[in-house]
């Protein structure tokens, strides 16, 4: 669970600039991908390269009406890990594809926390290596905190659906900042949509649509 403090200016994640009363959308990278991975499989339709999907057109569409000003995708650092080193530079290269990617399609990019590999045991008693994101959830509700405290945003669109970031929500909705919760029609978490005073959720047909490239 993340505690929210007032940050310091040297908390704040590198590289982020807050222009006076923006829109911003805020996005959980892995997070994000993993549901539209869940559509694409609800859907029995192979999930595409990353760096071929139409992001914005999705965003744009599902988005429609409401002036984005700024709009960031967050993800954590990959490092070589010394037991699967060739799945690691995969990892790495797909990455750093789809950050290109991104940002040729207008988003902002960055990279924060760790990419841990661990072992756990399987179903079947096997030590197998799992690889986690840490740290994401801590610096977007850092920079939320961040902007609302400086009262340079007037609107968070969060894209995530991590219960961890309902105590930086609370804090942006007494500071009086508007806060929308973007989410996917299957499976949207109930307690950010209950946090949030607004509640926007990506059709799969929207997801399968933008893949088709019909936005």
């Amino acid at each position: 669970m993340i505690r929210v403090q007032t940050p310091q200016p040297a908390e704040r994640s590198a590289g982020v600039s807050f222009l006076p009363m923006k829109t911003i959308l805020f996005i959980d990278g892995r997070n994000f991908l993993g549901k539209l991975e869940d559509v694409f499989g609800a859907e029995q339709k192979s999930v595409p390269r990353w760096e071929t999907y139409n992001f914005r057109g999705l965003l744009n569409r599902v988005l429609e009406g409401i002036s984005v000003d700024e709009k960031i995708f967050y993800f954590a650092k990959i490092k070589e890990h010394s037991d699967t080193k060739e799945k690691s530079k995969q990892l790495i290269l797909e990455r750093r594809l789809l950050k290109t990617h991104l940002e040729n399609q207008g988003f902002r990019v960055i990279l924060s926390g760790a990419v841990r590999g661990n072992y756990k045991k399987s179903e079947r008693g096997k030590n197998v290596l799992v690889f986690k994101e840490k740290g994401v959830d801590v610096s977007i509700a850092v920079d939320m905190v961040a902007a609302a405290c400086d009262k340079k945003m007037n609107f968070a669109i969060v894209g995530s659906s991590d219960s961890d970031l309902q105590p930086a929500i609370r804090e942006l909705n007494q500071r009086a900042v508007k806060v929308a919760y973007l989410g996917f029609e299957m499976m949207p978490n109930k307690g950010l949509a209950a946090t949030t005073k607004r509640t926007i959720l990506i059709r799969n047909s929207e997801v399968l649509q933008a893949h088709q490239g019909l936005f």
